[in-house]
């Protein structure tokens, strides 16, 4: 019965119960892969960060959170990666999920995250909650003999492994850093140690640069490229082409600005895969004060937010950016100001011009001057993922 129906914390005697789920929503787990989802389940309850629905005594429904730090203008801010969200059959239309993710906003807000962020199964249930679109995860497919070509040949590469996690890191700081990175999944060392050591990974490393890839059925894949010159650039994108003799693609996780569309002679396939993500704001001053903006702007703009799942945004709030830096302060102004929904508020940190917000009715109010003041502040480099989660 639905008012039996009630949030639930997830525990290591309820992980069948999740599995039978996880079955009628994802289909059945090989029994090879259970030991490790299981290990993977314990380190997310045991740090309360796996929920649920049961009716009853029975697990109905349940979510993962993951403790991510997400580059937005330069910067990293904490995020709560939410995934791995199933709902029973028979529980589904009924309000179970609505509770399931409420539930999960709430245990996000509890841990301290001014994000969250998803890779939506549907966009319904999640538009509801305040999420709305914020970037993509973009895969462009070259050819590998044109790869091959780019050169490159004086940089220096090695072989990388588990002891190299912490370098790598370092140029990932300083690649999104300098390149005022939005979207991009930040991992602490252990986890990016434990990528290295997989068998099934290829890892280079130069001076300034490092490459990750993998064989994708008969193609190649790149599942990481950071380079800070041009010609480690060019020598890295040449190690993963010298596979050509046996694989004709290389199907490559960047960014749409990434410098390999300028290096290649050819363009990448017409056809690119995209997954789009959402993002959702649980703290939205936190979530303002951590991220950079755009440097050189300077912002004054008076905003009115309507969030009831998050009550404590709703308001008049007084945005400041200078220096590259933003605060978001309550406000007693009145009159007319930028109204923004939730989603509107969502959409707006990661980017979403305001002419877009405007023409969806996800903004109204304001000055055509705010916009764009916003617009610039807010804007840059398209917010992109590497990792599906």
């Amino acid at each position: 019965m639905t008012d039996a129906l009630r949030p639930v914390d997830i525990t290591e005697d309820q992980l069948d119960d999740v599995l039978r789920v996880r079955a009628r929503s994802f289909g059945p787990l090989p029994a090879s892969a259970r030991e490790e989802w299981r290990k993977d389940a314990v380190e997310f309850l045991e740090d309360g960060r796996y929920v649920g629905v049961a009716a009853g005594d029975e697990v109905v429904a349940a979510a993962r959170i993951w403790d991510f730090q997400q580059w937005w203008g330069g910067r990293q801010v904490p995020m709560a990666g939410i995934a791995s969200v199933v709902v029973s059959p028979e529980h589904r239309g009924r309000g179970v999920g609505s509770m399931l993710m409420r539930g999960v906003l709430q245990r996000s807000i509890e841990r301290g995250f001014p994000l969250t962020a998803l890779y939506p199964a549907t966009t319904v249930i999640y538009r509801k909650l305040g999420y709305e679109f914020g970037g993509g995860r973009y895969r462009f497919s070259f050819d590998t003999a044109d790869l091959r070509s780019l050169g490159g040949k004086e940089v220096r590469i090695r072989r990388a492994g588990p002891a190299d996690a912490g370098r790598l890191l370092e140029l990932v700081a300083q690649a999104h850093e300098s390149g005022r990175a939005n979207g991009v999944l930040g991992w602490p060392e252990a986890k990016v140690a434990e990528w290295l050591g997989d068998d099934d990974m290829f890892a280079y490393l130069a001076d300034d640069g490092f490459v990750v890839y993998n064989w994708h059925d008969q193609d190649l894949r790149v599942e990481e490229l950071i380079a800070l010159s041009d010609t480690t650039a060019r020598a890295l994108w040449s190690t993963v082409g010298s596979g050509s003799s046996t694989a004709r693609k290389v199907h490559a996780y960047i960014s749409p600005n990434d410098p390999v569309h300028l290096l290649a002679q050819r363009e990448a396939d017409k056809e690119t895969h995209v997954q789009h993500w959402m993002l959702r704001l649980l703290d939205a001053p936190a979530a303002v004060a951590a991220r950079g903006f755009a440097p050189g702007v300077t912002a004054e703009v008076d905003l009115e937010f309507d969030d009831p799942e998050v009550p404590a945004h709703s308001g008049r709030w007084h945005l400041s950016v200078a220096d590259g830096s933003g605060k978001l302060t309550p406000s007693e102004r009145t009159g007319d100001v930028l109204r923004l929904g939730s989603r509107g508020i969502s959409a707006l940190y990661a980017g979403t011009p305001l002419a877009a917000l405007r023409g969806s009715g996800l903004a109204s109010g304001g000055s055509a001057g705010d916009d764009g003041v916003l617009d610039t502040a807010f804007g840059g480099t398209p917010a992109y993922m590497l990792d599906f989660f």
